[in-house]
């Protein structure tokens, strides 16, 4: 039993460790948090005991847009199952100071988390204090930008120096935790780093603005409020991009995965986003030819716009980024040629006024 559980928690423990080396780059968010949860045990056998229930309370800090690090303190209350323990009662009170690696930060994020602690376990008039150690698995769901669900499943390794129960000293439970997350504060805005500017001397002759456009989008660098908009996009009266269609070979065929030209293309919007101070929400549309049925496309559409939001996020994109697909309700050329498939085969990036 006792190998088996620590094979088991050895496993779940170089899940958590193996990417960390991925963890050097800037934070996206660093506020602190608090974390209330419940929890039910499946108990070892060794313990001879019931499964329960408990709860706990977390407080943690998100250290980039990897890591987490928290300190939880919890108890549990679980009832004897063998006839000499009927009326038998285990607690188990501790802490854990734990590290939660994320392997990507949005709405729906997986982690995996180390922990190690104590654990105070009293049984009939025994008690004892003892080393814990923890590995698992879990989930964030964020709500909104101050509330997350959080669940995860760990496998919990306790040994006790003195005996609280006659036959073992060490045992190893199956942990499910259910909570919600409060981070304190707003939530930080993605800075792209950019090199420092450099200050040129003063020319006699400087060039009137009004004849310049540095992102060749017809609008003059006088009024361009947003100077980096990404090619052929199409824009405002003051500069910022309302519309981008991505057209051309930007998926393998029958599928939602992005080619480089696509990946090329969306990391110029990444970088376009992140330096201009234009927040608007975006709706990235997915479109398809009649080829195929209806039903089909719209399922196709939906993973291909979802394919981009995914991307651009992974490049820092902090705009609120929604993922629709219409298969093939809106074509904008004829269906009957080939070269009106190509056209209506499409993604659309389109910025919604706040």
């Amino acid at each position: 039993m006792l190998k088996k559980s620590l094979l088991t928690f050895a496993t779940l423990t170089s899940v958590g460790l193996l990417p960390l080396a991925h963890a050097a780059n800037q934070p996206a968010d660093n506020r602190w948090y608090i974390s209330p949860f419940g929890t039910y045990i499946y108990t070892d056998n060794d313990r001879r005991a019931n499964d329960g229930w408990g709860g706990g309370l977390g407080v943690g800090k998100m250290i980039n847009r990897y890591l987490n690090l928290e300190v939880r303190g919890f108890y549990n209350g679980l009832d004897g199952d063998h006839p000499a323990n009927a009326k038998r009662d285990w607690t188990l009170a501790g802490g854990t100071f734990d590290l939660q690696y994320y392997f990507t930060r949005q709405t729906l994020s997986p982690y995996a988390v180390i922990a190690v602690g104590g654990m105070d376990t009293r049984f009939n008039k025994n008690n004892s204090i003892g080393f814990l150690a923890e590995g698992g698995l879990g989930l964030s769901y964020e709500v909104s930008n101050n509330f997350l669900l959080r669940s995860d499943v760990r496998y919990r390794y306790n040994n006790n120096q003195d005996h609280v129960q006659s036959g073992t000293t060490e045992f190893g439970d199956m942990v499910i935790n259910v909570g919600f997350v409060i981070p304190f504060g707003a939530k930080p805005s993605y800075v792209a780093q950019t090199e420092a500017p450099v200050v040129a001397a003063a020319v006699a002759a400087t060039p009137d603005c009004s004849t310049l456009d540095d992102d060749h989008d017809g609008i003059n660098n006088c009024v361009d409020q947003c100077p980096t908009t990404p090619a052929n996009s199409q824009v405002d009266r003051s500069g910022c991009p309302v519309k981008l269609v991505l057209k051309g070979e930007h998926f393998n065929f029958d599928s939602a995965v992005l080619t480089l030209n696509a990946k090329e293309l969306l990391n110029d919007v990444a970088q376009s986003l992140a330096i201009n101070a234009q927040k608007n929400d975006i709706e990235v549309q997915g479109h398809t030819s009649s080829e195929g049925s209806n039903a089909y496309n719209m399922k196709l559409s939906q993973r291909r716009a979802a394919s981009v939001v995914e991307y651009l996020k992974a490049h820092g994109v902090q705009n609120r980024l929604r993922a629709t697909g219409f298969g093939e309700e809106h074509p904008i050329a004829d269906n009957s040629t080939e070269a009106g498939k190509a056209e209506n085969r499409r993604v659309e990036l389109i910025w919604i006024e706040n």
